[in-house]
């Protein structure tokens, strides 16, 4: 599996298993079958409310804790500097864990620059072994920046070729900053993956459109986290890392008109501030974005 390291030495795998939306007995039926099948990079979040299964499926899978790459992320209504480390800690032992491999501040909403601080802090005491944000503009980013000893060594966003972060990732350059991708795929749009750049890419390696788009994810440094329930599209996944795209054919991708699927709202919407019980680990909203 191909990595990428964070400014403080920390490898990531590129390609990850995400369970967003993904209800805590979809997680011990399919989790399992990621790992099984070498997928050794997990991505949740307290407020995908089923870390509790997917700590039980990484604790019984028989892969020992530090050869699999565990994130976790932490909701805006938990930011503050005497919420947030309560928040990791709850987390933490939810996931049956006393670490973390990656913590984000999931949304940038609320006391995020308070909240800073503490995954600071969290890392020097050995919680998280690296810190980030999600769905962060630069704005908050350089507010952020301002307070922080360590500058956000990983930024989650929407990432696809119609939406591939070029400006975004050009305003960061230098820092090092490890971008990950969600909805790597455009969200499944048949649009996007029928677009002849990739029909005609898959038909000269043997391979499919969507891993054409994941193979372009992996050369431009991307970690991405292409959801599945199948195993079949899991071992498609996997099989990237036997092939490359040239240059000429990169340069076709990122030409691919621009366009995102989601937004993030400039004002938080209600349910983003609103503390939950997680220990219930039942998702009482549906979705966190606005799609377009």
């Amino acid at each position: 599996m191909q990595t990428v390291k964070t400014t403080n030495g920390v490898e990531i795998p590129q390609l990850g298993y995400g369970v967003y939306e993904m209800t805590s007995e979809e997680v011990r039926e399919h989790l399992p079958q990621a790992l099984q099948l070498g997928y050794r990079h997990v991505d949740t979040a307290n407020a995908y409310f089923n870390e509790v299964a997917v700590g039980e499926a990484i604790n019984n899978s028989g892969i020992p804790r530090d050869q699999i790459f565990l994130t976790t992320k932490i909701y805006p209504a938990d930011y503050g500097t005497q919420e947030t480390m309560p928040a990791i800690d709850a987390s933490l032992k939810r996931l049956g864990t006393d670490y973390v491999d990656l913590l984000l501040l999931h949304h940038p909403y609320g006391k995020y620059v308070e909240a800073w601080p503490v995954l600071e802090q969290a890392l020097a005491e050995g919680k998280v072994r690296s810190i980030g944000v999600s769905n962060f503009p630069i704005k908050k980013i350089n507010e952020i920046a301002e307070v922080a000893s360590i500058f956000p060594q990983v930024m989650q966003i929407e990432m696809n070729p119609r939406h591939n972060q070029h400006d975004f990732k050009e305003q960061l350059i230098g820092r090092g900053v490890v971008f990950e991708g969600w909805y790597p795929l455009g969200h499944g749009d048949p649009e996007l993956l029928n677009m002849p750049v990739f029909t005609a890419l898959a038909e000269k390696y043997g391979k499919t459109n969507a891993q054409i788009i994941e193979r372009w994810h992996m050369q431009e440094g991307n970690v991405i986290f292409p959801k599945t329930l199948s195993v079949e599209h899991m071992k498609q996944n996997l099989d990237i890392f036997d092939f490359e795209l040239t240059d000429d054919e990169m340069a076709r991708i990122d030409a691919i008109p621009q366009k995102p699927y989601y937004v993030v709202p400039e004002q938080a919407p209600d349910f983003f501030m609103q503390k939950y019980d997680y220990s219930t680990q039942v998702r009482p909203f549906k979705n966190t974005l606005l799609q377009k």
